[in-house]
């Protein structure tokens, strides 16, 4: 997949949730690292895009998710670049509790299963969403200035 704004921001919301969750001293290494690379990327990526370096067309790169939309309803997401980012990591934050529930979906009660796999579609098309919502907020502020 091309890197854009978003996918960079999903990646850098994922890696600090990892931080969050770990205790392991190696592993919060590796992290810290993976934290630093992807903070400078996304400070290159902007500073590219800014200077004119990046195609416009370079800065989306649509997820194209193909589902019903009837009965798969997702939240309104709105705001700038910081607001969307704010709901991308909330979403991750969701997202990683409920796939916390999938890793022992044998012990969770037949009754809470479907509310389970539910969650996780939902949750899985609202991050694409925020993806591509600051991907396209990015460009239409890039386009606006060059």
């Amino acid at each position: 997949m091309a890197e854009t704004l978003g996918t960079l921001s999903d990646k850098l919301t994922i890696v600090k949730l990892k931080q969050y969750h770990t205790e392991d001293e190696q592993r919060l290494a590796s992290l810290e690292r993976q934290e630093a690379q992807l903070r400078d990327e996304i400070d290159e990526f902007v500073a590219a895009a800014f200077g004119g370096k990046i195609p416009l067309e370079k800065l989306t790169f649509s997820a194209n998710k193909v589902y019903k939309k009837e009965g798969n309803e997702t939240r309104e997401i709105n705001g700038g670049i910081g607001g969307i980012f704010s709901f991308l990591a909330d979403t991750n934050c969701k997202l990683w509790h409920v796939q916390e529930k999938v890793y022992e979906f044998e012990t969770v009660p037949v009754e809470e299963k479907d509310s389970i796999v539910k969650d996780l579609a939902i949750l899985n098309l609202e991050r694409n969403q925020c993806i591509d919502e600051m991907d396209k907020t990015f460009r239409a502020i890039i386009e606006s200035i060059v």
